[in-house]
């Protein structure tokens, strides 16, 4: 990275780190919340380790990172959790394996990709977070609601999208859509989406929407709407823009 650039994602990284840290103080009691709700509601019991987590493997990128996208997923599962690192769970095996199996994209996911979530809130699967806003203990917490903490997380964590962007000047892969639409868990991610973007055409141009990678909805999609003469970079820009604008409007 040029030296304007490391330093814009230095700051991205560092109000990262801040507001994970902050919402974790603001949300004292989520930690035993939670290993309530792991207990009582999860196939697999486990302990909750960080359930506010910033993604660790930031801190692995250098000056001299060649870093090429953004991928943008949902939020952290259990693994993320317990390893303080996105996106490493089955989800993230399928993503590997989608750009080891296209070469000609010149991304390679470990070394070329950052990952960020649309909260850094943790749940065991992200339809939970829906469950946790109705939770009974929540109103009880000491620190804020946990329903406003979630819609203030996905606020900062556009901002903080948008920040990394323009310090890196490279595409950004939002997957998982259905929940950002209207009364979606990320419906507040995506209006304060659209609300930032409104005055950045060029980066707005590079960001795509797809489906989620786990379950291989992602490669499923690619390869159901991909056309003989398109190469597989110019039909995830068309499936991208088709899906910006079912969400975004444009």
């Amino acid at each position: 990275m040029k030296q304007d650039s490391w330093e814009k994602f230095s700051k991205a990284r560092e109000h990262f780190r801040l507001t994970a840290g902050r919402l974790s103080k603001a949300l004292p009691d989520l930690k035993n919340i939670l290993q309530e709700f792991v207990n009582g509601r999860t196939e697999v019991s486990y302990i909750v380790k960080t359930p506010v987590v910033y993604n660790t493997a930031l801190d692995d990128v250098t000056a001299d990172s060649d870093i090429k996208l953004i991928l943008v997923a949902d939020n952290p599962g259990r693994r993320e959790q317990e390893s303080k690192r996105y996106l490493i769970g089955p989800s993230g095996k399928i993503a590997q394996k989608f750009f080891r199996d296209n070469p000609a994209l010149g991304i390679d996911f470990i070394k070329n990709v950052i990952i960020l979530n649309k909260t850094p809130v943790h749940t065991p699967r992200t339809i939970q977070l829906r469950e946790l806003n109705c939770m009974e203990e929540n109103k009880k917490q000491s620190g804020i609601p946990f329903s406003q903490a979630l819609e203030e997380s996905q606020k900062k964590m556009a901002e903080i999208l948008l920040e990394f962007q323009k310090a890196l000047l490279c595409p950004v892969w939002i997957t998982g859509y259905s929940e950002m639409r209207k009364n979606g868990i990320f419906q507040v991610f995506t209006e304060e989406l659209s609300s930032l973007y409104r005055g950045e055409k060029i980066l707005y141009k590079k960001l795509l929407i797809f489906r989620h990678f786990s379950m291989n909805q992602f490669t499923i999609d690619l390869k159901k709407q991909s056309l003989a003469e398109e190469s597989a970079a110019k039909t995830l820009e068309r499936i991208g823009k088709l899906y910006r604008k079912r969400i975004l409007g444009s």
